[in-house]
């Protein structure tokens, strides 16, 4: 099976390698059979990396250790989840799941635009198959996902207990079909500046997979804040780590770019801003690609140092300089048809929104690379952290809210003074209360913070603003009650409410961060059984420790170590949490000892949470095991003079009365544990923001129904009669 999955990958290279050739020989020669032969090389692509990935995953779920991947990813005791998902814990698995999503995506997309733009796909073809080789070539010369063991383990080391999370394991999945689906409007972005055809008609073909890339990395980036809140136990959601900043760059100027493209279809403007946007996107995808497997720069999302730091560095430096060439070189071409008319304009809004994002990515990129940087200039590899990220980017974030707020009020081509008025009264209006109540709140102690929720206000308002005058015009048109009114206005124009729906996500998702950041309550203190802390308006008790073995597949899984945590406010009962340590076991037997080993392992953190409307109470915990040290060593030595003397069912019998010995002691004469206790108002909100986000997104996504075409070709010709009717 190992052998079978290797040559399905050196045919996905060969079969990729072919396709392009074909695809630029076709091209050039006008040769209809070599573009289609090109074409289906990426079908057959797809067809190769299913089967290679369905063949990694069965070795997972049939726990073959002859595999290397699965041997040092996955174990007996692995759950059946988890067993599915660790293929892409693993640099090798990762990698073909990379391919896999890259070469769905491009059979889609090749599949959908098959009639249209045929000067431009063969060489869009091109660049999606030379992806696909680039990452096939890592996986057969360098990170082999099937690799066979000279000797076979009996037993696997096991998925990092870290990655044992629901959304941790779904992250990447989602990250990478971000990533790859970026790859779509990179790919034809490329193809249009080789062909010199700059009009929009290459978005227009990719924009659903623009959005689409949107949303995936929106997911993928949500996720890994929640598994950061949830399970490391820092208490934080966003550290400034670098694979973190990895993700977030290409979202903000994939962002700018799905904004952007809106002037060039409706004014024929910002050209060069949209394929340098677009370009940009897909080579820091491949940078965040890279961050992650290069060893550069030290993050826990990372898989650490390996070989393929050199072959990435390679390739994003050819795309760069590529990319530079192809804007520079069309630059005529790429000139603007129209000139902005006013800087009170929707156009002028849009073009600030996009030198803000770019300012946003910039100053990311200079954190997250300062340590390079440094090392480089001054010999000292220094870095930054969170305060320096804060100090730029939180008033940057702010003026970006604010201008998703104005952007919808604004006319196109030339805004006038009652237009203004009449459609920034109310926004400024709701923004001016909330200042006046929150300033009587005592919250004008934290001004950013302030300044994020006046401007959220606005916002909001303005989005409201939108939806109802909307409704109440669709009601005027249509003799409709108000809900079925405000569902045809956003069936009918899903890209633009949709659109009024993520920013009003995004603004109650500040609000949430700028709530969290600014007002929280942290407390980090050590309690015996029966003492009490107080954390904000709570008092939280340590009621009493909790201990087991957890069991999975009839093998100890890890040992846990918690406390039972009764929580007050104003003397009556609130919740009872249990925050606790797991402790995973080592394989290193001799190194740590028979009982010894199970402490010297992985350890992970299962938080207590209480998420409410206005605030988060949240406990971590770490136990003391010190004083259990004596009686490891002691039943170390034990074992260690019974070697040889027992047999292994006795052993496995003696070694497991001892563990629960163990949990016995701490449940009856418990150590101090140190915990860190968090109180934190509205994160919930900053997930009810991106949820609502995410849902503008899918609605403005959403396929349009068969009459959509129809309608815009209606629109068209009508706007083309007015035209006509208003010059005679």
């Amino acid at each position: 099976m190992a052998a079978f999955g290797s040559a399905c990958l050196i045919l996905t290279l060969v079969v990729a390698l072919y396709g392009i050739g074909a695809s630029l020989v076709g091209a050039s020669r006008g040769r209809a059979d070599l573009v289609a032969s090109g074409r289906r090389s990426v079908f057959a692509v797809t067809g190769l990396t299913i089967t290679a990935f369905v063949l990694l995953e069965s070795m997972f779920l049939r726990d073959d250790f002859s595999n290397e991947v699965v041997a040092t990813h996955s174990s007996t005791t692995t759950p059946l989840f988890f067993k599915l998902a660790a293929a892409w814990s693993s640099q090798e698995g990762s990698l073909l799941l990379w391919l896999l999503l890259l070469s769905i995506w491009s059979s889609l997309v090749l599949f959908l635009v098959r009639r249209r733009l045929k000067d431009v796909t063969p060489y869009a073809t091109a660049v999606l198959l030379g992806f696909a080789a680039f990452f096939a070539a890592l996986m057969v010369f360098l990170e082999p996902p099937f690799e066979v063991l000279p000797v076979v383990p009996t037993e696997g080391t096991g998925l990092n207990p870290l990655l044992r999370h629901p959304s941790m394991m779904i992250h990447p999945p989602m990250l990478y079909s971000g990533y790859t689906l970026f790859a779509i409007p990179f790919a034809f972005a490329i193809a249009a500046l080789w062909v010199r055809r700059v009009d929009a008609e290459w978005i227009r073909s990719t924009r659903r997979f623009a959005l689409a890339a949107w949303i995936f990395l929106s997911i993928g980036i949500l996720l890994g804040a929640r598994w950061s809140y949830a399970e490391l136990g820092w208490g934080g959601y966003w550290a400034w780590d670098p694979v973190e900043n990895a993700s977030l760059m290409p979202w903000l100027i994939g962002t700018a770019f799905i904004h952007s493209v809106m002037i060039q279809e409706k004014r024929g403007m910002l050209k060069v801003w949209n394929v340098t946007l677009i370009l940009a996107t897909g080579i820091l995808c491949l940078l965040g690609t890279f961050l992650v497997r290069s060893g550069i720069l030290q993050s826990i999302h990372a898989f650490g140092a390996s070989t393929l730091g050199v072959p990435f560095i390679v390739l994003i430096t050819v795309l760069i300089f590529g990319s530079i060439w192809l804007v520079t070189s069309r630059r005529a071409m790429l000139r603007s048809e129209h000139s902005l008319d006013s800087l009170w304009s929707r156009e002028s809004v849009f073009l600030a929104n996009n030198i803000v994002f770019v300012g946003l990515c910039l100053v990311v990129w200079w954190g997250t690379f300062f340590p390079l940087i440094s090392e480089a200039v001054t010999g000292d590899p220094a870095s930054v952290g969170p305060p320096w990220f804060d100090r730029y980017v939180v008033p940057l974030t702010i003026i970006l809210v604010l201008l998703s707020g104005i952007a919808p009020l604004i006319a196109w081509r030339r805004g006038t003074l009652a237009n203004a008025r009449r459609n920034l009264l109310w926004p400024t209006a709701t923004a001016a209360v909330a200042l006046v109540v929150l300033l009587v709140a005592g919250i004008g102690e934290r001004p950013w913070a302030l300044a994020m929720f006046v401007v959220a206000a606005f916002v909001l308002a303005a989005v409201v603003q939108e939806f109802w005058r909307g409704t109440v015009a669709r009601r005027a048109m249509a003799d409709e009650s108000v809900p079925v009114a405000l569902a045809q206005l956003v069936r009918r124009n899903r890209r633009r409410y949709g659109g009024y729906l993520v920013h009003a996500g995004v603004a109650i998702l500040f609000v949430g961060v700028a709530a969290s950041s600014a007002f929280q309550d942290v407390v980090d203190t050590r309690l015996q059984v029966g003492e009490t802390t107080q954390v904000g308006a709570y008092d939280v008790t340590y009621v009493e420790p909790v201990a087991r073995l957890v069991i999975a597949n009839d093998d100890l899984e890890r040992i846990e170590f918690g406390a039972k945590m009764r929580v007050e406010r104003d003397g009556e009962y609130v919740t009872t949490m249990t925050p606790s340590r797991g402790f995973y076991p080592s394989r290193a037997v001799v190194a740590f000892g028979p009982i010894g080993r199970f402490f010297e392992g992985e350890a992970t953190s299962e938080v207590g949470l209480r998420a409410g409307r206005l605030r988060d109470v949240w406990i971590a915990m770490t136990p003391d095991i010190q004083q259990l040290e004596p009686i490891i060593e002691r039943g170390d030595r034990v074992f260690s003079a019974a070697a040889g003397k027992l047999s292994p069912e006795l052993e496995a019998t003696a070694l497991a009365t001892a563990l629960r010995g163990i949990t016995t002691q701490y449940l009856e004469d418990p150590p101090p544990a140190t915990f860190r206790m968090h109180v934190s108002p509205l994160v919930s909100w900053m997930w009810i923001g991106a949820i609502l986000a995410l849902l503008g997104g899918l609605t403005a996504v959403w396929p349009g129904g068969p009459d959509a075409a129809g309608r815009r070709v209606r629109a068209g010709y009508a706007a083309r009669v007015a035209q006509d009717l208003g010059r005679a």
